[in-house]
């Protein structure tokens, strides 16, 4: 059985189905700049209408992106800290499952 809500991909295969906050963290505190570079979180559904990626910059931080095309949303930003990142992941996933129920 797959995922109820959404996925998290790794580019090195790493697959978690409906992520908790600690496993994102796990997934992020991964990511290398050679072989597993980002991380990519969406529903577990075919033509997704939302997604969110971490993915690792030259800077010794994360590029996060969230896109939402039901809400018309695209937001790129950067941060140092996994804690934070994989929190804030967490807390904007969960408005996108409630709203799609």
């Amino acid at each position: 059985m797959g995922a109820r809500y959404y996925g998290a991909d790794s580019e090195n295969g790493d697959r978690i189905d409906d992520p908790s906050e600690d496993a994102l963290f796990m997934m992020i505190s991964d990511l290398n700049d050679s072989d597993n570079t980002f991380v990519v979180v969406q529903p577990d559904e075919d033509d997704p209408v939302w997604f969110t990626s971490v993915a690792v910059l030259d800077e010794r931080g994360y590029e996060i992106v969230r896109r939402d095309t039901t809400r018309n949303e695209h937001e790129v930003t950067t941060s140092t800290s996994i804690n934070d990142i994989a929190r804030d992941l967490t807390i904007w996933m969960a408005t996108r499952r409630i709203s799609a129920r």
